[in-house]
C-alpha cells in the first residue's frame, strides 16, 4: 500500500514536471513562431532572425548582468538543440517537400492571428487590428483553414504583435537579458510577456489547451515548424565566433526593433525581400548643386 501511495506521488511530480515544462516550452514557441511566420510563408525559406557580427553586441553594452547563469542555460539548450531538436527538423525536411512545409507554416501562422488581434487592441491600433482580423477569416476560409495566405494576395499583408511588444509600447524596459534553458534568448520584459501570451491564446482557449488533442498537435507542430525555419540562424550560430553574443545581439536588435514599430519610431519592419533589395549597392541620386571646385594643392617650398 505503501509503495502503491509512493509510486501515485512519482507520477503526480512527473505529470507536474511535465505540464511545467510543455508550458514553458508552448509559452516561448508562441511567442517565437509569429516572429517566424511571416518569413516562411514567403517562397525561399529564410532564417528566424539575422546573425550580426558579435562585435556589434559590444557597441550595444547589453545588460546582462546573469551572464554566468545565461552562458550555462544557453549551452545546455545548445546541447538539447544538437542531440533531439536538430536531428528532428532535419528529419521532417528530409521527408517532407518543400511546398507542404510552407503549408503547414502558413497554418501555423493562421493560428497566430487572434493574439495578434488581441495585441494590436491593447496597443490602441484599431487599423492593425482590423487587418489582422480580416486576414484570419479570410485565410482560414478562402484559404482552406490558412493552407494558403490569400490575404497578402489581396493586398492584406501579415505583421506581428505579442505581449512583450504591448509592455514595451506602453514603456516597459526590457530589463535584464535571460536565456531560458530550452526556450531560448528572453529578457525580463518578454518573459513575463511569453506568459501572457500563451494563457491568452484565444485560439488556445478555444481549442480547450495545450492538454487537448487539438493543443498538443499543434504544439508540436509548432516547435518542429519553429525549429526548421530558424535553421539557418542556427548555421549562423555555429559559425561565429561567440554563439552566444550573437545570439544575445541577434535578439535584442530584433526585439528593440519590434518595440520601436509599436511605439512608432519606426514605421515597421522591413520584409526580408526589401532587406534583400536594399543590401545591393544603391545608385546615388542625382545633385543639383554643382561639386566645390576643388582647391589647388599648396606648392612645396623650393
Amino acid at each position: 500500500m505503501k509503495i502503491l501511495r509512493k509510486n501515485q506521488h512519482l507520477s503526480a511530480n512527473l505529470r507536474t514536471m511535465t505540464a511545467a515544462l510543455a508550458l514553458l516550452v508552448a509559452g516561448g514557441v508562441s511567442a517565437t513562431a509569429s516572429s517566424a511566420h511571416a518569413q516562411t510563408v514567403t517562397e525561399t525559406p529564410i532564417p528566424l532572425v539575422a546573425a550580426p557580427d558579435a562585435a556589434a553586441d559590444v557597441a550595444q553594452t547589453a545588460y546582462d548582468p546573469l551572464e554566468g547563469f545565461n552562458r550555462g542555460s544557453f549551452a545546455l539548450s545548445m546541447g538539447v538543440d544538437r542531440a533531439v531538436l536538430r536531428p528532428l527538423s532535419h528529419g521532417y525536411v528530409a521527408v517532407t517537400p518543400t511546398p507542404l512545409r510552407h503549408r503547414v507554416s502558413a497554418v501555423v501562422y493562421n493560428l497566430g492571428e487572434p493574439s495578434t488581434v488581441l495585441n494590436d487592441v491593447l496597443q490602441g491600433k484599431p487599423k492593425r487590428a482590423g487587418r489582422s482580423s480580416a486576414r484570419f477569416v479570410i485565410n482560414s476560409t478562402i484559404g482552406v483553414l490558412g493552407l494558403f495566405d490569400v490575404a497578402s494576395g489581396m493586398g492584406i499583408r501579415a505583421h506581428d504583435a505579442d505581449f512583450g511588444q504591448t509592455f514595451g509600447r506602453y514603456g516597459v524596459k526590457a530589463g535584464p537579458y535571460l536565456y531560458v534553458p530550452v526556450i531560448g534568448p528572453s529578457n525580463f520584459r518578454d518573459g513575463v510577456g511569453r506568459v501572457f501570451d500563451f494563457f491568452t491564446d484565444p485560439v488556445g482557449i478555444a481549442g480547450g489547451g495545450w492538454r487537448t488533442t487539438f493543443g498538443a498537435t499543434r504544439l508540436v507542430v509548432q516547435t518542429i515548424d519553429t525549429r526548421t525555419n530558424a535553421d539557418g540562424a542556427f548555421r549562423a550560430l555555429d559559425d561565429s565566433v561567440d554563439p552566444y553574443i550573437t545570439a544575445r545581439s541577434a535578439y535584442g536588435q530584433h526585439r528593440e526593433a519590434f518595440v520601436r514599430e509599436a511605439t512608432g519610431e519606426v514605421q515597421a519592419l522591413p520584409d526580408f525581400d526589401d532587406v534583400t533589395s536594399s543590401s545591393e549597392p544603391a545608385a546615388a541620386p542625382p545633385s543639383d548643386t554643382p561639386p566645390a571646385p576643388s582647391e589647388p594643392a599648396p606648392s612645396t617650398p623650393q
